[in-house]
């Protein structure tokens, strides 16, 4: 989409504070001294068959963006492609679930827009409201900044299993956790503790996609040790059975020549590393003396988080792997 978008017309406006410069999550607009819109925009196909189930995930992936700038959620609107030879029940399930998420966030959904489609999608346009000062975003990380992620990898590959009718009850139950468990924990661990530079979320590009757009971004090397990565652990089965998804793939050939991941990790981690996440967590680089307070104020969160790096200066890769 940046590639696109890059050969539009730039625009300039001294109230637009984050726009599509550094691929940052949302944009961001400055209304007042105290007060600026983040807005939004993401949908999908389900990744599970549950209706209600898939609802959740689209509304927490959507949501997940307005965190990953710093903000709160406020009003929501439905996007929907729908096939009409579908059961309308279906829908209504879908978007129940949906509006689960958005209520839980605190947020309002005030109605939206449906197409007929040949397959479902979902998933919300969201506003939300932030200081202008308070605005987090991916381009900001500081050398000498740890690393720190609050939901575990492996969903793309999960997924991929799920599709396949592979998956065991435990991976199911895990990936879903995870994937409409509101990042809004982070968040609030986020404002509660100190030394946050950057932020972003782990979606489409995986935890190195990423990890590199914040590093291009803020013109260091981030270095992961893979040993503390955190992972559904059924995920490793499934990636050496090669139930990899094709964004995986698409991700090591689009970014790889920009990585340098150590030759003794193992090809089931490397595939987690590139692994495309559904609703994944969030990417937090903070200063290396605030590290453990941050994980103190994750403590409790339903999902698994973990310190897995650091932030060194430009050494000629932006992603080192060991």
């Amino acid at each position: 989409m940046a590639q696109v978008l890059c050969h539009l017309p730039k625009v300039e406006d001294k109230d637009l504070i984050v726009g599509v410069e550094t691929s940052d999550d949302a944009a961001v607009y400055r209304l007042s001294d105290e007060l600026a819109i983040i807005q939004t925009l993401d949908f999908f196909t389900p990744v599970v068959d549950d209706p209600y189930t898939f609802g959740q995930i689209a509304a927490a992936n959507s949501l997940s963006d307005i965190y990953a700038m710093g903000g709160e959620p406020r009003l929501a609107l439905n996007i929907v492609c729908f096939p009409d030879c579908l059961d309308p029940k279906v829908l209504g399930e879908i978007m129940r679930g949906g509006q689960s998420k958005v209520m839980e966030a605190g947020a309002i959904l005030v109605g939206g827009h449906s197409v007929s489609d040949d397959e479902p999608k979902y998933g919300l346009s969201v506003t939300g409201f932030v200081h202008p000062n308070k605005v987090l975003t991916n381009n900001n990380a500081k050398i000498g900044d740890s690393l720190i992620i609050t939901k575990p990898l492996g969903i793309g590959i999960i997924t991929t299993a799920i599709k396949g009718e592979l998956a065991s009850k435990e991976a199911y139950d895990a990936a879903v956790l995870s994937m409409s468990t509101l990042n809004s924990f982070g968040k609030k661990a986020i404002d509660e503790a100190k030394g946050v530079h950057s932020v972003t979320d782990i979606t489409g590009f995986g935890l190195l996609g990423h990890s590199l757009e914040m590093a291009e971004s803020s013109n260091v090397t981030i270095n992961i040790d893979s040993s503390k990565v955190p992972f559904i652990k059924e995920a490793k089965e499934y990636a050496q059975m090669g139930l990899i998804p094709a964004g995986a793939y698409n991700n090591k050939n689009y970014i790889g020549d920009k990585v340098l991941i150590d030759e003794d990790i193992s090809d089931f981690m490397v595939d987690i590393l590139y692994d495309p996440q559904t609703s994944g967590g969030l990417l937090i680089s903070v200063a290396k003396e605030y590290a453990g307070l941050l994980l103190e104020k994750l403590s409790g969160s339903p999902t698994e988080y973990a310190l897995i790096g650091e932030v060194t200066e430009y050494n000629g890769k932006y992603i080192i792997v060991k």
